[in-house]
């Protein structure tokens, strides 16, 4: 009875933690950030391989912004073509090149090389 007793109350505990949970627990998180970002084709009729990834709130970080950059770009490259390698309008390496800004958000060109 005192073993059912424990289950029950783990399942409680479990089912609970979990509601709790959002899409925002799910992200990656970057320089202590859990940036929303999204990846998509520029134009579907001439190639999937050119995208536009962004970040929205830089400002939270703009380091981790630039990882989630990244981060967000290679996913997509990895969902279409199966590869990482990237050829982005701007250097993520260097640290000290301006992010393209929209607003709050970092948009920055890349292309996917399959």
């Amino acid at each position: 009875m005192i073993g059912n007793a424990k289950f029950l109350t783990a399942a409680l505990l479990s089912a609970t933690v979990l509601a709790g949970c959002t899409d925002k627990d799910s992200r990656p998180v970057f320089d202590g950030v859990a940036f929303r970002t999204k990846a998509s084709v520029v134009d579907k009729k001439v190639s999937r391989a050119v995208f536009d990834a962004v970040v929205f709130d830089v400002a939270a970080s703009p380091l981790g912004a630039r990882e989630a950059l990244r981060y967000a770009g290679t996913t997509y490259c990895i969902e279409q073509y199966g590869t990482s390698k990237i050829d982005w309008q701007v250097d993520l390496e260097d640290p000290e090149a301006p992010l393209p800004r929209d607003g709050d958000n970092a948009v920055l060109r890349g292309t996917c090389n399959p």
